[in-house]
């Protein structure tokens, strides 16, 4: 290498040398100030995916559970409901204890619940505990008898609630009724038959007024697409024979509440909703950090037992949000 080369190479490699000494002496004023850096973190595409896997799995988790609570678990609460209510309604029919009317006994309101007859239906293969309530709460556990009307089998007009589908669906098959079949109802005052006459939806002609020392007994279901119902489904049937001794009302269609009215929803049925959803996002979490932490398959195997509990317990108090028909 000759000397010049050299030379220029040697100022070349001294030039930003100087350039930072100069930068050094220069003014503070005068010196460029370093850009600042931005403080604001932004989601990577993973972070997005990652929590988007949340949502999916908590939501899936949601509809299995709320599948499976339409399809078994409702049918088995309605069932073992059922169970329990056939041997309350069995005692008191056995020590004359069984409410026949608004009072009970020791001249109080009948608890909202409590079985007051056996109802029969041979055409549809159905026989189903009556309690007395319509709201929501009360036709979860089987047919519900409305508080402002008779008993079954008193002179008058009596309605009775039950849900299409969900928790057992016990009034899902009315629709198959035809006039001329039969209705058994067993109360505190025996067993009473009924004869179908008629089935109607809004808007069609009601039946004619009773007349004094008749009965007749109304059957209410939701009608349309299970779970989406578009109408309602009335059936009714006549009293045969006379009619049993029918205790005076003391209260009237104004003092029972809106709950109680058709296609009407449990409201207090979302603050246990909202600490469902609550837990099942937790546990969706859990299961998410699980697979980074443990593996894939280890994380499933212990994640999905409590995903599908958890998702049947939010179902259930979703499911609860239903209205008393559905």
């Amino acid at each position: 290498m000759s000397l010049a080369t050299e030379e220029r190479t040697a100022a070349t490699e001294a030039e930003p040398s100087k350039s930072r000494a100069k930068a050094r002496i220069l003014p503070v004023w005068l010196r460029r100030r370093p850009a600042a850096k931005s403080h604001r973190v932004r989601a990577t595409p993973r972070e997005v995916r990652w929590w988007v896997g949340v949502v999916w799995l908590a939501l899936s988790a949601l509809l299995l559970g709320f599948v499976g609570h339409v399809t078994l678990f409702g049918a088995l609460q309605h069932s073992r409901s059922q169970a329990i209510g056939y041997s309350q309604l069995r005692s008191t029919l056995a020590e004359a204890t069984t409410p026949l009317g608004q009072l009970d006994l020791n001249k109080e309101l009948v608890a909202a619940g409590t079985p007051v007859a056996l109802l029969q239906i041979p055409a549809l293969g159905l026989t189903e505990v009556v309690r007395e309530g319509t709201t929501s709460t009360q036709t979860r556990q089987g047919v519900g008898h409305r508080r402002d009307t008779v008993m079954p089998g008193q002179a008058g007009a009596s309605v009775l609630y039950g849900r299409q589908a969900t928790f057992g669906g016990p009034f899902g098959g009315l629709a198959k009724l035809v006039p001329g079949d039969s209705i058994t109802v067993t109360t505190g005052q025996g067993k009473q038959s009924f004869i179908v006459f008629g089935l109607r939806r809004p808007g069609d002609r009601l039946p004619a007024a009773l007349a004094e020392g008749k009965g007749r007994l109304t059957l209410v279901t939701a009608d349309g697409v299970a779970l989406a119902p578009s109408s309602l489904l009335y059936v009714d049937a006549a009293l045969k024979g006379t009619a049993q001794e029918t205790p005076a009302p003391v209260f009237l269609t104004k003092a029972i509440g809106p709950s109680e009215d058709v296609m009407q929803p449990d409201s207090t049925g979302a603050l246990p909703l909202l600490f469902a959803v609550q837990w099942l996002l937790i546990a969706a979490i859990l299961s998410r950090w699980l697979t980074r932490a443990w593996g894939r398959w280890q994380a499933w195997i212990v994640s999905i037992p409590v995903l599908l509990v958890v998702g049947a317990s939010a179902a259930d108090a979703a499911a609860a949000l239903l209205p008393n028909l559905v």
